[in-house]
C-alpha cells in the first residue's frame, strides 16, 4: 500500500510520508506566475488550471500526497453568501449570518451542480497522477466556515460567533446543521471523484474552551464524519487545539492534525493508539538555516518514534516568501531520516 495511505490507517511504512498544507502557494514562483493571470476564485473555478497547479506542485516538491487546489469557503457561494478576496488580503463575506432569518434565507445547495468544478479538479488530478500519489480532498469544518460567515471575515476574538452560539442556540443549530449537510455532500462528491483521503480544516476552533467545543461543535463534527463514505480515511485538523485534542478525537477522524504548539509525543500519548497524528513543524522554521531545520525535523521524527500512523506536515500552511530550497530540503530530510 502507498506509504501515505498506510499511515492514515496506522500501518507500518518504509519511511514517514510527508506533504504540506498550502504546498501550492505564493512561495512558489510558478504559482505566482499563474496568479498573475487569474484571481484566486477564478483559479479555484478553473478545474483545468487548479489541477495543473496541484499536480505540478507534487512533481516539483516530491511530496507523498496531492491536496487539491480549492478553498475552504467555496460552499458559502452557492449558499447565497457573497464571498470575495481582497488583493493581498483575506476573505470577505458581504452577507453575514447573524439571525434565524439569515439562516432561513440560505439557498438549498445542489453540490454537484454548484461545486462540480471541484469534482472536475479531483478527477483531473486523479487521472494525471494515476495512483502514483494519493489525492487529498478537503473542506472547511462547520465551525470555521460558520465563523467566517458570522464575522464577515477573519477575527481575533470571534465575538459575534460566540455571542450567536450562546444567545441564539436554535439559530446556531440550524446554521451548523445546514453546513454539516452541505459539507458531507461536498466531501462525498470529492471521494466519488477520486479523492483517496479527505481533510477537515477546523482552523479557528482553537478559540473555544473545551466545554464550548463539546457543546457547540463536537455533535456536528460527529454527524459530519459519520456521513462520509465508509472506508475513506479522514484527517481532522485544527490550530491552537492543545486543550481540545481528546474532544476532537472523540468527534471522529482517523488522523488528528497537530499544530506546533504541542509536543507530538505528548499529544499522541493523550490521543492514544487508535488514531494517527499529522504534523507538526512550525512553518516559521522554514525561514531558518538548514542546520536548524535539520534539528527540528529530527526532533519531530524522534517524538513520533517510528510508530505507525505518523504523517509529517507543518503545523499549518506554508507561509508566503518561504524559501523554496528549504521546502525541498525539508522533504528530503523527512524521507532520508525516517528511512534510516
Amino acid at each position: 500500500m502507498n506509504p501515505f495511505l498506510a499511515a492514515c490507517r496506522r500501518e507500518a511504512t518504509p519511511f514517514t510520508p510527508v506533504w504540506l498544507m498550502r504546498q501550492a502557494g505564493r512561495y512558489l514562483p510558478e504559482y505566482r506566475r499563474i496568479r498573475e493571470q487569474f484571481s484566486f476564485l477564478e483559479l479555484c473555478r478553473r478545474s483545468d488550471v487548479a489541477a495543473e497547479v496541484t499536480v505540478s506542485t507534487v512533481q516539483r516538491l516530491g511530496v507523498d500526497a496531492a491536496i487539491i487546489f480549492a478553498d475552504i469557503l467555496l460552499p458559502l457561494i452557492p449558499m447565497g453568501l457573497e464571498l470575495s478576496y481582497e488583493k493581498g488580503g483575506g476573505p470577505r463575506i458581504a452577507r453575514t449570518v447573524r439571525s434565524r432569518e439569515d439562516v432561513a434565507r440560505l439557498n438549498i445547495v445542489d453540490v454537484r451542480d454548484s461545486l462540480g468544478y471541484v469534482a472536475q479538479t479531483v478527477e483531473a488530478v486523479h487521472a494525471a497522477l494515476a495512483g502514483r500519489v494519493p489525492v487529498i480532498g478537503f473542506a472547511g469544518a462547520p465551525f470555521t466556515v460558520a465563523s467566517y460567515a458570522i464575522e464577515g471575515g477573519g477575527s481575533r476574538n470571534y465575538v459575534a460567533t460566540k455571542t450567536l452560539m450562546r444567545e441564539q442556540p436554535r439559530t446556531w443549530d440550524a446554521f451548523m446543521s445546514a453546513l454539516v449537510s452541505v459539507t458531507a455532500e461536498y466531501l462525498n462528491m470529492q471521494i466519488d471523484s477520486g479523492a483517496d483521503v479527505v481533510q477537515l480544516f477546523d482552523s479557528w476552533v482553537g478559540c473555544l474552551s473545551p466545554e464550548d467545543y463539546r457543546r457547540f461543535v463536537q455533535p456536528y463534527m460527529r454527524r459530519l464524519i459519520a456521513d462520509l463514505r465508509t472506508g475513506t480515511p479522514v484527517i481532522h485538523f485544527g490550530t491552537m487545539t492543545g486543550t481540545l485534542l481528546e474532544a476532537m478525537r472523540d468527534a471522529g477522524g482517523d488522523v488528528i492534525g497537530l499544530d506546533w504548539r504541542v509536543e507530538l509525543d505528548d499529544a499522541w500519548a493523550r490521543l492514544g493508539d487508535e488514531v494517527g497524528v499529522q504534523g507538526n513543524l512550525d512553518p516559521v522554521l522554514l525561514f531558518s538555516s538548514i542546520g536548524e531545520i535539520k534539528a527540528a525535523v529530527r526532533d519531530v521524527l524522534k517524538r513520533a518514534g517510528g510508530r505507525p500512523g505518523h504523517i509529517f506536515n507543518l503545523g499549518h500552511g506554508v507561509l508566503p516568501h518561504t524559501p523554496v530550497d528549504n521546502v525541498l530540503a525539508l522533504i528530503e530530510m523527512v524521507h532520508e531520516f525516517s528511512a534510516a
